[in-house]
């Protein structure tokens, strides 16, 4: 079975990068606000550590406790590594996530599936943070 890549406008493409970059902004702020802009009212997130967060009322509570707590001193980095449109309003979002700290570098691999809401804005529904282990 072959298919045919999901037809998608550029806007779209750029749009689902801004997003990535404004967790990447987030990140480096430790900014809980501006982070949890980004998310859908009924999405679901995965942590590092396999914690599994539903819905923006239990990902708010995590992140107000954890972000500011954050130790990686705003030396964080999100890069954009795949974009795959499952439709035109639905992304799969593959990110290269990096911390660098004095004591510790570390790196993850999270997927972002993100949907276009009414009104062209796109948000993250559904996403999984995964760290990358070495050796």
């Amino acid at each position: 079975m072959t298919t045919e890549p999901t037809a998608y406008a550029p806007a779209d493409l750029e749009a689902v990068k801004q997003v990535v970059a404004t967790v990447e902004h987030s990140q480096q702020r430790k900014d809980p606000d501006a982070f949890l802009a980004l998310f859908h009212p009924d999405a679901v997130w995965t942590t590092a550590h396999g914690k599994v967060l539903i819905g923006l009322e239990a990902i708010s509570e995590f992140t107000r406790k954890t972000l500011p707590a954050a130790g990686w001193d705003g030396k964080v980095s999100y890069e954009v590594i795949h974009v795959l449109f499952l439709r035109p309003d639905v992304a799969a979002v593959k990110v290269r996530q990096r911390y660098l700290s004095p004591d510790d570098d570390s790196e993850g691999a999270p997927l972002y599936v993100m949907t276009k809401q009414d009104g062209g804005r796109w948000l993250l529904a559904a996403c999984q943070n995964t760290p990358v282990v070495t050796g």
